[in-house]
């Protein structure tokens, strides 16, 4: 017998996804991931810039069609008196907006906080701006990579003596994102509550600080600035990665002292362990180099299979370092599904990433890839009340 589909647990939430590049988008993927209704609102003659970055396939963009998935698409100049009354006629509908233009933007346009609320009581407005929606930095265009610098993520990241290094992805964007879609459903908790809505004020230089974990602390209360380390951790050893015989590499951790101690046994070096200082991560740091020297003789003389079958044997913590080729093979994504398939109509079979995690009773599911820019205006703006010639009109006049 086939079990009878489940509800997604979001669904009866809607979302209009106002914002661009990547974090407020990324927020309303999660969201529409499981379940929530998202309409993406791009401007009528400027498509949401992720449509045109990255690597394309006959044209078509392939980052938006996982930017994208899970979104209807309306075409909306927020700008034009015309779009501003259909958006309010939207918002009167909707749970969730998500927004990132610079603050004041959207007050300049009539659609602040105070327009939205008297429609609907209920909103929450998430606003995601690159340095929040006040302070001195307020009103400067901010993007992740920005973050990245100014978290003090690039000031950690690379060899001790080369440059700052910034992420070749969106990590800063990725990471708010996370935020974002965590800060909108605490909102909606409290609307529970209280029956009234609020604005969520994300700036995207706060979460990656907050991933990078204790350093505010450490420097508050000790004056300790993290070095680069590269590879390296200075809170254990050993930590690094290290090439096999076969030309691949491996990463080893030992964050904990037990999986430390069954790393020195299995490269034959155990009396390490004896030594006073093998008995904290800390300590161990500050012999590295002798540690690094025996792990990496030890998988040097290994290919990579030989050498994650006996960390794997021994309880001990490695992982082989996948390129993307390597991730879409891997038994253990393929065991958890991290990869899913979508039919596209544009592109037929897409292979991307699946939901973020997997609920037992409720899941979600990627139900569709990113459509063609203002696919569903049509029927988006029918289903809130207008009639064709209305929606022929605000065509006319350049708002869709």
């Amino acid at each position: 017998m086939t079990a009878a589909p489940t509800t997604p647990p979001l669904a009866g939430l809607r979302v209009l996804d106002l914002a661009t590049l990547f974090a407020g988008p990324l927020a309303a993927t999660m969201l529409g991931d499981f379940g929530a209704e998202v309409i993406k609102v791009e401007h009528p003659r400027k498509p949401d810039p992720s449509r045109g970055h990255g690597p394309a396939k006959d044209g078509i963009g392939l980052w938006w069609k996982l930017l994208g998935r899970n979104k209807r698409t309306l075409t909306l100049d927020l700008s034009a008196p015309g779009g501003r009354d259909v958006l309010l006629r939207l918002a009167a509908d909707t749970d969730v907006i998500i927004e990132n233009f610079r603050p004041g933007t959207l007050e300049r346009w009539g659609l602040g906080w105070e327009e939205l609320r008297a429609v609907n009581p209920r909103l929450v407005l998430a606003r995601v701006t690159g340095f929040g929606q006040k302070g001195p930095y307020a009103h400067r265009p901010g993007f992740g990579t920005l973050a990245e610098a100014m978290s003090g993520f690039a000031a950690v990241t690379g060899e001790p003596d080369g440059p700052p290094t910034l992420p070749p992805f969106g990590l800063a964007d990725s990471i708010a994102a996370l935020a974002t879609a965590y800060a909108v459903m605490t909102a909606l908790a409290g609307r529970d509550r209280t029956g009234a809505g609020q604005v969520v004020d994300m700036a995207i230089i706060e979460p990656i600080l907050t991933v990078l974990g204790p350093q505010p602390l450490w420097y508050d209360q000790l004056g300790y600035v993290q070095p680069r380390t590269g590879n390296r951790s200075r809170n254990n050893a050993p930590r690094n990665t290290y090439r096999t015989a076969d030309g691949h590499w491996v990463a080893v951790s030992t964050s904990a002292q037990s999986v430390a101690e069954r790393v020195m046994r299995l490269v034959g070096r155990p009396e390490l362990i004896e030594e006073p200082w093998f008995s904290a991560g800390s300590t161990r740091a500050e012999h590295a180099d002798e540690l690094d020297e025996a792990v990496g003789h030890w998988i040097a003389r290994r290919t990579r299979e030989e050498a994650v079958d006996a960390f794997e044997k021994a309880e001990a913590a490695i992982a082989p370092i996948h390129d993307v080729r390597d991730v879409m093979e891997d038994p253990q994504y393929r065991a958890l599904g991290t990869i899913t398939e979508v039919d596209d109509p544009e592109l037929g079979p897409l292979r991307m990433q699946n939901v973020l995690f997997r609920l037992s009773e409720t899941p979600g599911a990627v139900r569709w890839a990113g459509r063609p820019h203002g696919a569903d205006t049509d029927e988006i703006l029918a289903e809130a009340g207008l009639s064709a010639p209305a929606i022929a009109e605000l065509r006319d006049e350049g708002t869709l």
